[in-house]
């Protein structure tokens, strides 16, 4: 049996998500920005009520195409608040338009996420997890990125979210050591 992460639980697909999906590094910018609107949603919820809702945004969300949500109005608003299949918080379903509308400013600036990224992590960032416990929820640089994201205007991307962000786009890989997906 492949030792993994605990976090995990036994639920299938929080195990499906771990080892296909978590840490492993993204580059595609439409997938960078699902964990922005995914991560956003989770905010005061588990991550596992989001990831159970993920395919419900994906139709929602207009398969996460940022061009797209950046032109929502106030019609598409009220659309999404009646729709049981993600989670209707207004706030967060406004956030989700205004950080593509940001992201779309900051591809202009930079031309890819993954290269805004670059201004503050040169390589991928592996730590030394032996459990649960180790894993962060915030550090000195998911810290700087949330201000700096937070100065472009950017919402519902706190320092810890960025963290998550940064976990589940592989940025960092946080699987504790002994775990099949960790890299050595």
């Amino acid at each position: 049996m492949k030792k993994r992460c605990t976090w995990t639980g036994d639920d299938p697909l929080m195990i499906k998500y771990h080892d296909e999906e978590w840490g492993v590094p993204i580059k595609d910018d439409r997938k960078i920005f699902e964990f922005i609107v995914l991560e956003g949603a989770q905010a005061g919820l588990s991550w596992k009520t989001v990831l159970h809702k993920r395919e419900g945004y994906r139709k929602a969300f207009s398969n996460f195409d940022f061009k797209k949500i950046s032109k929502y109005n106030e019609k598409d608003i009220e659309r999404l608040m009646k729709n049981p299949k993600i989670i209707r918080n207004r706030l967060k379903i406004l956030s989700a338009i205004n950080n593509a509308k940001k992201f779309i400013e900051l591809k202009k600036e930079f031309s890819s996420f993954e290269n805004y990224l670059k201004k503050f992590v040169k390589k991928r960032i592996v730590n030394d997890i032996k459990t649960l416990k180790d894993i962060p929820s915030r550090t000195h640089l998911s810290d700087e990125i949330s201000q700096d994201l937070k100065k472009r205007g950017f919402k519902f991307m706190g320092s810890t979210i960025v963290y998550a962000h940064m976990q589940a786009t592989g940025i960092v890989d946080d699987h504790v050591n002994d775990c099949f997906r960790k890299k050595k």
